[in-house]
């Protein structure tokens, strides 16, 4: 499970931002709301609140950098463009069973001062607890190519080796993990972790693993149907039919390469033969059902799944096009006492879920604001009584009315009256 992300001049953020999902056992109303990893809680669901382009999808794309950077997917990580620094940094901590450890990168997308463009640090390390209750991270390795630092107290040999290695790459895409069991051990914990991170946008209805289960004939598919006719009252049915035209010729693009076209086909394809069921007949849902419908067609695959294997969900605008009601009980799943180490993280519009005080604790609840050219996080748990904000206040009315901050005063009216000049 994730404990924290931190971005420091990532796309919006000029300066570090963190977003917490370490529960605050001062709050115990709601302790079904956390996961206990040691002597601490871990949060089952947190939402980000913000008005638009204040950096609250930048937090979804610095956990996608994360992850892609963990999985080698990624060759370069956006700086931010305003602050003459071409080196930002991200960092994850994260659960590993019962172990808990942190992961912070910087990256170099230029030369910058006579530095070498690509990862020119890493420190990895491990959350330990002494008797006193008291915490400690221990640096498990170090690679500061800035300071010419390195450090593997575990392993003297890499630590020679990684004095002469590029930096282009990530500790463990540039050391032979087969060589080294040390660093080995750590690509497993490091891709354990990115593995476990599902990152969707449900402005783009992300149907391709929703019907890759439906077409697979030897997986359990009811699950996944059940939630997708609780949602929309009038599905009696939602099934994959195979097409009836195959091996359709591949319209070639200039400058696209042919699998990813064949892709977009296949995917395309696919979508015209999901079918719907209601009262008693088959309709493609591509035509038929609401933009509501297919994204939770979309939704349902990866919040099953999150549940069953213990995924971490991301999910960018989780109440687009979705009933106040519906949203409400998706992060009720999460929320479930039943859930044992699943997390949903989201970014959400919809102040109705404020309204419900046995929903959230006030360490689920965070803001992402911008001031002068600033972008940052905050929590409501930073709010204190001498704020007048308490557990038991109206949080969505205290929201409305501006006092929590990240709240847009859009003028438009002005925009058709003002005079011209």
């Amino acid at each position: 499970m994730i404990l924290s992300i931190r971005a420091n001049n990532y796309l919006v953020y000029s300066d570090e931002v963190e977003l917490s999902l370490r529960a605050d056992m001062k709050i115990k109303r709601m302790i079904t709301n956390t996961v206990p990893v040691g002597n601490l809680h871990v949060l089952k669901s947190v939402g980000v609140y913000g008005a638009n382009n204040v950096g609250k999808t930048c937090l979804i794309r610095a956990i996608q950098s994360i992850k892609n950077v963990l999985l080698s997917f990624a060759a370069e990580v956006p700086a931010n463009l305003f602050t003459g620094s071409s080196i930002c940094s991200l960092g994850i901590t994260f659960t590993e069973g019962e172990r808990i450890f942190s992961y912070d990168f910087k990256f170099n997308s230029e030369r910058d001062n006579g530095i070498s463009p690509g990862f020119v640090y890493e420190k990895f390390s491990e959350r330990k607890v002494d008797g006193y209750g008291n915490e400690s991270y221990m640096t498990i390795f170090l690679k500061d190519a800035i300071k010419q630092e390195y450090s593997f107290p575990g392993d003297r040999a890499v630590e020679e080796l990684m004095k002469s290695i590029a930096v282009n790459n990530i500790l463990i895409y540039t050391i032979n993990t087969e060589k080294y069991a040390s660093v080995n051990e750590i690509k497993n914990i490091l891709r354990d972790c990115a593995e476990k991170i599902e990152i969707i946008d449900l402005n783009n209805i992300p149907l391709g693993k929703t019907i890759q289960l439906l077409k697979d004939e030897k997986t359990d598919k009811s699950k996944v149907v059940e939630l997708i006719k609780h949602a929309d009252l009038d599905v009696e049915d939602y099934h994959y039919v195979k097409p009836d035209v195959v091996n359709l010729p591949v319209q070639p693009i200039q400058g696209v390469p042919q699998e990813v076209v064949l892709q977009a086909q296949t995917l395309a394809t696919d979508m015209c033969c999901l079918m719907s069921n209601h009262r008693g007949k088959d309709v493609p849902s591509l035509v038929y059902d609401s933009t509501g419908t297919k994204k939770i067609a979309a939704l349902a695959s990866y919040i099953i799944e999150a549940l069953e294997k213990g995924k971490i969900l991301v999910v960018d605008e989780l109440d687009s096009s979705l009933h106040f009601k519906l949203t409400r009980a998706i992060v009720s799943l999460f929320n479930n006492e039943l859930n044992k180490e699943a997390q949903l993280i989201f970014t959400v519009h919809d102040i109705t879920l404020l309204e419900c005080q046995k929903l959230f604790c006030k360490d689920q609840i965070w803001f992402a604001e911008k001031e002068n050219g600033l972008a940052y996080l905050y929590s409501l748990d930073d709010f204190t009584a001498q704020d007048g904000v308490r557990a038991e206040n109206d949080i969505a009315a205290l929201y409305r009315k501006g006092v929590l901050g990240a709240v847009p005063e859009p003028d438009l009216i002005s925009v058709i009256l003002k005079e011209a000049k």
